[in-house]
């Protein structure tokens, strides 16, 4: 049989903040399923992108004094520290602002319109009289339609689920600037999701069995029912998708309509498409004839907030686009701590990942945690850390590494560290050990890594049985033992053998230990019935994990001590006190910039010639390329140091200085801004 193919994502995080606990929930399980699949000589490329557009980021980034571009790679800069922390792997990470993505985005949409399923219509859209600006769907809040839940958002209703447009919103108000929105209209694009074929196709293809879990689709069912508007008339079926936003907007241009863009969401699942592109050029396969092969699995990874999206949206833009459509959505719950309570970092009751890693907490105490949390249903998951530290102390430790621990010492000191024969009573509890391979791959494939995490206890129990039934550690006292005392403790390393590789795809870093020590290459499920043999040499034990200490949990969720920072403007202290002598001495004059261009040879430097009102100009070279480009400066007015001694340069005589302002910490605050006067200065004025 030619190897299972998958191709397989997880969401794409918001590229406006960290990642939080729920990302690394949703990686955990994603990675350790293509883990299993590998075990299992699957061929996967496993991928994953920042989702990079959309009102929020251009509106952070304008606070931050960046573009949108800067603001989202400073954010996909801090990714690497969480994903190599907790050993998660993906092939690729992408973003959706990449040119892969722009291309794939606007022709599924040419190909979307071609089909007949793109219409414009003028709507009534919420116009914030502040901020000068239509509001994003997610800067609208109000009372939810359906259920009247409060400060819902104007596009989906995250207490009930509906989905309907912001204008359905009961006293809606800006969350920008907290006004009330007026109505203008204005022209937008719409994906016609109620046009009969996608809805035929949609209520076949989450109701088949196949593609959703049982619970996800019984509550898309619900979208497709008879329901009550705001205004008393009902209506049933889907409703049309608007997909377009109006300038100013960070996102994807819609290609036949300038000042027209996609809205976030459209253009957002396509970067799962795009970071595969990005993946097979690199390697010079083709994007193409990949995901044209009948036999490959397009596998989706999300949470339950954004089921509507992933389960009509995205299979019905990939269906009338003549694209493939996804094989499965694996959807999962949210994660709650110490016994439901919800994620708080001002009450300390948030789960910081990163946190977590510097408090030198090994990170696959959290993987297999979590995995043995999980089951594969879209329901919540509880952290409780009295649980959490239990469970990693007794399964991991007390269970697991511990029958490597009983057994190691005595093959390095009595047998020269090479394992024995196995007698029969070893051969009969190794072989209830294989025999449980296909129930735990099983258990992987569905997802449910508490299943798998169940059996592998069970099975440690058996093996810790023998052990105690066999007492090794007396057997190594008594004389003519010895024979035993090698099966035994041979039994003990090979159940150990078969245990790791039935928890390597959740613990991947201590699974490549134990290779280590057991002198193997890297194995996989197959391996479970090749017996490494007698004469195997194994290597030194070191101890392969340690307990959870209760100070790490107190530390993890210990409330910060509030910091009162001294505030220090531009990032530096204010200068000594000087007197108004010591500042007459500084002439500073306004000046024009009759003319700046770049300096040959140098990257840092603009050479500006000024007319400050002397009936001559000066030569002044400035580090200010970084920001500028000659032309944004040239007819500027600025401000000069005019009595500033002249400096010889590599590229002339520089005859004063312009000003201007930086932040003292250029590295995590980038920026030059040359200073220009109020219209109405003129040059020569002196600045007093």
């Amino acid at each position: 049989m030619s190897p299972r193919k998958l191709f397989v994502t997880t969401a794409l995080p918001y590229a406006n903040g960290n990642f939080h606990i729920g990302h690394i929930m949703e990686y955990i399980q994603a990675d350790t399923w293509v883990r299993a699949q590998r075990m299992q000589g699957a061929e996967v490329n496993f991928v994953g992108a920042d989702d990079a557009h959309g009102a929020p980021i251009m509106i952070a980034a304008e606070k931050a004094g960046k573009t949108p571009q800067q603001f989202v790679a400073d954010i996909a800069a801090g990714r690497k520290q969480y994903l190599d922390g907790f050993h998660i792997a993906f092939d690729n990470w992408h973003s959706t602002d990449a040119p892969e993505n722009h291309q794939l985005a606007q022709q599924i949409y040419l190909d979307l319109k071609a089909a007949g399923l793109i219409e414009t219509r003028t709507i009534e859209q919420f116009f914030d009289p502040e901020k000068n600006m239509f509001l994003p769907d997610r800067f609208i809040k109000g009372e939810c339609p359906r259920c009247h839940a409060k400060d819902q958002y104007g596009d989906n209703c995250e207490s009930c689920g509906a989905v309907y447009a912001p204008t359905e919103l009961i006293k809606p108000y800006s969350a920008l600037s907290g006004a009330q929105p007026e109505l203008k209209t204005s022209e937008h694009f719409f994906f016609k999701l109620s046009d009969p074929r996608c809805v035929a196709f949609l209520q076949e293809w989450t109701q088949n069995g196949v593609h959703v879990q049982a619970e996800v689709a019984a509550k898309i069912k619900e979208w497709f029912g008879t329901r009550t508007n705001p205004d008393g008339s009902t209506s049933s079926g889907l409703d049309d998708w608007d997909i377009s936003r109006d300038a100013p907007y960070f996102g994807i241009e819609i290609p036949d309509a300038p000042g027209k863009y996609f809205y976030v969401w459209l253009d957002a699942p396509v970067g799962y498409l795009a970071s595969l592109k990005n993946l097979l050029e690199k390697r010079g396969e083709s994007y193409d004839a990949y995901m044209a092969d009948p036999d490959l699995e397009q596998v989706h990874f999300i949470g339950k907030d954004i089921i509507t999206f992933h389960t009509l949206f995205w299979p019905a833009m990939l269906k009338f686009s003549g694209r493939k459509t996804p094989t499965k959505i694996c959807v999962h719950g949210f994660m709650t701590v110490n016994n439901g309570e919800k994620m708080s970092k001002s009450r300390g009751t948030g789960l910081d990942p990163l946190k977590y890693l510097a408090l030198g907490m090994n990170p696959e105490w959290l993987r297999y945690y979590l995995g043995a949390k999980l089951n594969g249903r879209n329901e919540d998951i509880d952290f409780n850390a009295s649980d959490f530290m239990l469970r990693v102390n007794s399964d991991l430790i007390g269970k697991y590494v511990n029958i490597a621990s009983r057994a190691a010492g005595f093959i390095a000191k009595r047998f020269d560290g090479r394992l024995g024969q196995v007698s029969e009573d070893g051969q009969a509890l190794l072989a209830t050990l294989r025999a449980q391979k296909d129930t735990i791959i099983a258990a992987y494939e569905a997802r449910d890594t508490a299943r798998a995490a169940r059996e592998a206890m069970q099975l440690c129990d058996r093996v810790n049985e023998y052990v105690d039934a066999n007492k090794p550690w007396e057997l190594a006292k008594k004389d003519g033992m010895g024979e035993r005392l090698h099966d035994v403790c041979s039994t003990c390393i090979e159940a150990f053998r078969i245990l790791t590789i039935y928890l390597k795809p959740m613990l991947p870093r201590l699974a490549a230990d134990v290779a280590s020590f057991l002198i193997v290459p890297p194995e996989q499920f197959a391996d479970v019935n090749k017996p490494l043999g007698a004469g195997h040499q194994i290597g030194a034990y070191q101890h392969l994990m340690q307990r959870v200490d209760e100070k790490q949990l107190e530390a993890l969720f210990e409330m910060p001590e509030p910091v009162v920072e001294k505030v220090t403007p531009g990032g530096e202290e204010i200068a000594p006190t000087i007197g108004i002598d010591d500042f007459a001495k500084v002439d500073l004059r306004i000046a024009k910039i009759v003319e700046c261009k770049a300096v040959e040879g140098s990257t840092k430097l603009l050479q500006l010639t000024l007319d400050a009102g002397e009936g001559k100009t000066r030569n002044v070279f400035s580090g200010i390329a970084s920001m500028y480009q000659p032309e944004d400066l040239q007819g500027k007015l600025t401000v000069l140091v005019a009595n500033l001694a002249p400096r010889k340069m590599k590229f002339g005589v520089s005859e004063g200085m312009v000003l201007a302002a930086s932040h003292a910490d250029e590295k995590q605050h980038p920026g030059i801004y040359v200073l220009e006067p109020f219209p109405g200065a003129q040059p020569g004025m002196r600045i007093r």
